[in-house]
């Protein structure tokens, strides 16, 4: 399992007293207020950064970093992924789960008989769609639905699915 998360890639810097634009990856950008601190992702090291405050602006979050006072200060840290712990990541639901924890899972037909492993997870509109790489090579993209999901179980390292009639053609 992951033990941190990607929350938001900073973009550009703003402004010239060191506030940056943040692209989120996070299904919800407000949770930016309710944090104190990220691990800014420098593809070399990983730096605790304190923030000192939260703007909206269209679909990017403003933040500002405590110490982090100018355009020089954070100019460098562009491109670079800000996260958080396991810890303080979003808490989920019942059967909802980190894409970063199914990723990777082996797949599992009905019989509980490995078929392949879960490559990606799409987000789409109504529901997310799970890219699976099967044994034989081919490739199923799997509905995250109720009649198709039947198992779960991340500790395991495990997805039990029903694949639909008409989703995998036969070879």
């Amino acid at each position: 399992m992951e033990d941190f998360f990607q929350v938001g890639i900073i973009t550009a810097t703003h402004g010239l007293k060191g506030e940056v634009k943040i692209f989120p990856t996070t299904d919800d950008p407000n949770r930016f207020k309710r944090l104190k601190e990220v691990l800014l992702d420098t593809g070399k090291e990983r730096k605790k950064l304190e923030i000192e405050g939260v703007k909206f602006f269209k679909k990017f979050v403003i933040l500002k970093f405590k110490g982090l006072d100018s355009i020089n200060d954070v100019e460098r840290y562009r491109r670079c992924s800000l996260l958080v712990d396991r810890e303080h990541a979003v808490r989920l639901g019942r059967n909802e789960y980190f894409i970063a924890d199914l990723e990777g899972l082996q797949v599992r037909d009905e019989d509980g008989t490995p078929i392949g492993v879960l490559k990606s997870v799409m987000e789409t509109g109504a529901n997310d769609v799970y890219e699976i790489e099967l044994s034989d090579g081919r490739q199923l993209l799997l509905p995250a639905i109720q009649q198709c999901v039947l198992e779960v179980d991340v500790e395991a390292g495990f997805i039990r699915i029903h694949i639909l009639k008409g989703l995998l053609d036969e070879p």
